[in-house]
């Protein structure tokens, strides 16, 4: 048996959905992350991005990017274990610390990295990680890294939740779940969850990747959303979303921080992050503490479309946020759907099992404050033909 064998199968199956022209993976955009963006020549509305607030095409944080290069350099040439921490780093974990009103943050490189260096250095032989089943899959990879047990309950399932915990009394536990879930756009039922975390002594850890800079007065996310910043141990997040760039933090407590810094192995073995980012990170952060008008657009738009998709009869399932799934529940009709939506001019993502259960197979659209309204009515245009061709509404 050849170890490659298993890529020519995988591969088959790629170059079945390509021939359909239902290949809606790696496409190649030609112009910036924005409300519209150029495919193949093709000018397209953008309802596909986490550009949530619009701020990766922002002038001031272009400009802060610019400012870091002249300054800095194009990179770190080294982790920031030895030879690669900049001041700026430092200067970002103190901005961060400070706006999520924590003791403490850790930079990564990426979001991804984040979760893989803070879970397996926090979960150890005798401890046991909780997680919700739809959680993120660096989530997952993170425990998988670690030494400890992965234990999971239904999605938002207190109930099962709380059988989950009753089960590893004499374990040391963390709960690690989505503050927003990806596909779904649903909420964390946070509320319950320090609940129960504070009956059976465990601790809470929210990837927050989905909610910050959308969720909560100050735009800090679910924790603040609910008023429970400080019932929650560790906050997670990403600057793939709302914060323009690419890399990821967690913050907490002083002493926990600390530990992960000299024992987060995605940390300390990765080139740090290149000084660009981290100024568009800082910059980003500025704009969202001084324009929270972008939330109230963002949340405006939010609400439109909501609004529009269930009355011309689509399933949104449980969406809460500018995270909106069409859910269609079969794979090549999602995939169909996606090609007809991209011929009206809407770019789309396409989601299917095992990103999905089988039978929730949905369009995933997000939307951001910079969507104008005539984007939208156009979007909502393009559905209602899309899906009254296809056989899915009236």
């Amino acid at each position: 048996m050849d170890v490659f064998d298993k890529c020519e199968k995988v591969n088959e199956q790629y170059r079945f959905v390509k021939e359909r022209g239902y290949y809606f993976y790696f496409r190649t955009l030609e112009s910036p992350q924005d409300s519209e963006v150029i495919i193949q020549g093709k000018r397209v509305i953008m309802i596909g991005s986490n550009n949530y607030l619009g701020l990766t095409n922002h002038p001031r944080v272009k400009e802060a990017a610019i400012k870091a290069i002249e300054k800095y350099g194009s990179g770190c040439a080294g982790s920031r274990f030895l030879n690669g921490n900049l001041e700026i780093h430092e200067e970002l974990e103190a901005k961060l610390a400070r706006f999520f009103r924590k003791e403490a943050a850790l930079v990564f490189a990426t979001g991804y990295q984040t979760n893989l260096g803070t879970i397996s250095a926090l979960i150890g032989r005798n401890d046991v990680a909780i997680l919700d089943k739809y959680n993120h899959a660096s989530i997952i990879d993170g425990c998988r890294l670690s030494f400890g047990q992965i234990k999971k309950y239904r999605h938002n399932d207190m109930k099962d939740l709380e059988k989950t915990l009753e089960n590893n009394k004499e374990k040391g536990k963390l709960i690690i779940v989505d503050g927003v879930f990806s596909m779904e756009g649903d909420i964390a039922d946070l509320p319950s969850i320090v609940k129960l975390a504070k009956t059976y002594g465990a601790r809470v850890m929210v990837d927050d990747a989905h909610g910050i800079g959308v969720l909560g007065p100050g735009g800090r996310g679910t924790a603040e959303h609910f008023g429970l910043e400080d019932e929650v141990d560790l906050i997670m997040g990403t600057y793939s979303k709302s914060l323009a760039a690419i890399g990821g933090f967690v913050v907490g407590s002083k002493e926990v921080i600390n530990y992960i810094k000299h024992t987060g192995r995605s940390m300390i073995f990765s080139a740090s992050l290149p000084p660009a980012l981290v100024a568009s990170v800082s910059t980003a952060l500025d704009i969202i503490e001084e324009q929270p008008e972008l939330r109230e657009k963002l949340w405006k738009n939010t609400h439109k479309m909501l609004k529009g998709y269930k009355e011309l009869g689509f399933d949104t399932g449980l969406s809460q946020t500018p995270i909106i799934p069409i859910i269609v529940g079969d794979s090549m009709k999602v995939f169909e759907m996606c090609k007809l939506l991209f011929e009206q001019g809407v770019f789309v993502n396409p989601i299917v099992s095992p990103a999905t259960p089988p039978k929730r197979e949905l369009l995933r659209t997000s939307y951001m404050a910079t969507h104008r309204e005539d984007q939208l009515d156009r979007v909502l245009e393009a559905f209602e033909k899309v899906g009254k061709e296809m056989g899915l509404i009236k």
